[in-house]
């Protein structure tokens, strides 16, 4: 990491600021918008709403992750820090024991913080969260108890894209990095796939609003990244993800955006059951997609 770099969080705990903020994000929960579902649910209270969640945290998992992207990655991991349950409800998710049936433990925000503290101790480069759309206040308050502790790596945003301007404004100046995970190019196949109502066109105004937060992506003199945007996109078979209207979508909001084209799709939990999803894509389908964010000018990761 660079060595005077001040991750966003500490500078407004060291400005002051943070407690406020963690304290106007928690109120949220009282009548939760702080995603694109607008549940209006009040978790404080033990309702529950799209991502069938309260107001305590529940995780399924932390370690130093050695399978992030390489500059997330370094030669000491990502502090990978994996929340249960989703505010998508992807049929083809490959973490489904977590994402829908929420598998994992209640912990206390005090715990939240102490587990970010002892990732870095371990060396990790960074704090990686892990499906955080539906916790944004408890994050919050978690990074203000982990700041009093001497937490001060990077935090990595890492979500499935499907996120509220309100949420991310409450992000603002606080996270490091954003690695949305992109899934479709439009929005009538995305609410089939994930129940995600105006998703190509909520994921648009999100990454817009990540990119101007943070801007490009920034590494030290090791390859590690200290701060910017990252946008994944799993390239699905057939074309199904409809990965060009994706890279358009991008490409308009900057062309110095760096993209990860994956292709990692394996048929999980429902996607046996739908002959579209039912097969991983070909050699040809993820070359195709690869071209596709290059010929639009984007910076494509490990080109």
């Amino acid at each position: 990491m660079v060595h005077n770099y001040l991750p966003g969080y500490l500078k407004l705990f060291e400005a002051g600021k943070l407690e406020k903020l963690r304290q106007n994000a928690y109120q949220e929960l009282e009548n939760c918008t702080i995603c694109p579902h607008n549940c209006q649910v009040n978790r404080l209270n033990g309702q529950i709403g799209f991502c069938q969640t309260g107001e305590y945290v529940r995780i399924a998992s932390f370690f130093p992750h050695l399978g992030e992207e390489g500059p997330l990655v370094g030669n000491k991991g990502s502090g990978t820090i994996f929340f249960s349950y989703c505010n998508l409800k992807c049929t083809f998710c490959q973490n489904y024991d977590i994402s829908h049936y929420g598998n994992g433990e209640l912990i206390s925000l005090e715990k939240l913080a102490r587990i970010m503290v002892k990732l870095q101790n371990t060396g990790c480069h960074n704090i990686n969260l892990v499906s955080p759309s539906h916790f944004i206040p408890q994050i919050i308050s978690a990074l203000y108890e982990a700041s009093k502790m001497g937490l001060k790596i990077p935090v990595v945003y890492n979500s499935g894209g499907f996120d509220s301007i309100k949420g991310l404004k409450y992000l603002d100046g606080i996270i490091d990095i954003y690695l949305p995970d992109i899934k479709f190019g439009s929005d009538e196949t995305a609410y089939y796939y994930t129940k995600a109502t105006n998703y190509f066109q909520v994921v648009n105004k999100a990454v817009s609003e990540m990119f101007r937060q943070v801007g490009p992506l920034k590494t030290d003199k090791h390859g590690i990244a200290y701060q910017g945007l990252i946008v994944r996109h799993l390239v699905l078979p057939k074309n199904l993800a409809e990965s060009k209207q994706v890279f358009e979508m991008l490409a308009d909001i900057s062309q110095d955006i760096t993209v990860n084209v994956m292709g990692q799709y394996y048929p999980a939990y429902q996607a046996h059951q739908d002959e579209l999803l039912s097969q991983p894509p070909t050699i040809k389908d993820i070359k195709a997609a690869r071209k596709s964010a290059h010929d639009r000018g984007l910076n494509l990761l490990d080109d």
